[in-house]
């Protein structure tokens, strides 16, 4: 699944449906997360994410590859070595990541019954 999946998309006409096509789901966001930060392997990846299996790892990093969100590189060496890292696009991500921790701090404190409670009403 490519990037040409989401261009030209019929029923994709907002902006959010295009952008959770691309990272949406209950994976790729901590994939992206961990990516962040530097380059990872495969493995450090799978240890970052508990409960992911290796065969939907290895989608989510294909996908986000496909859609030019990150960089898989291979060293050709024995065992094999493969790196992933963010893409200029991916990087693009950095900002929204950091008002997703903002946002997902305020709640966690919230829902502990800390200041900065969110009025739900």
């Amino acid at each position: 699944m490519g990037a040409a999946r989401h261009n030209g998309t019929p029923g994709l006409t907002c902006p959010i449906q295009a952008s959770m096509a691309m990272i949406g789901g209950k994976w790729k966001i901590l994939i992206l997360y961990h990516l962040l930060s530097r380059t990872r392997r495969f493995g450090e990846l799978r240890r970052l994410i508990p409960g992911i299996t290796q065969k939907m790892l290895t989608q989510q990093l294909r996908e986000l590859e496909d859609d030019a969100i990150l960089i898989r590189k291979v060293y050709p060496q024995v065992p094999p070595k493969v790196e992933y890292s963010l893409t200029p696009l991916g990087m693009n991500l950095k900002p929204v990541f950091a008002q997703l921790f903002l946002w997902g701090r305020s709640h966690m404190r919230a829902a502990a019954g800390k200041p900065g409670k969110i009025d739900k009403s």
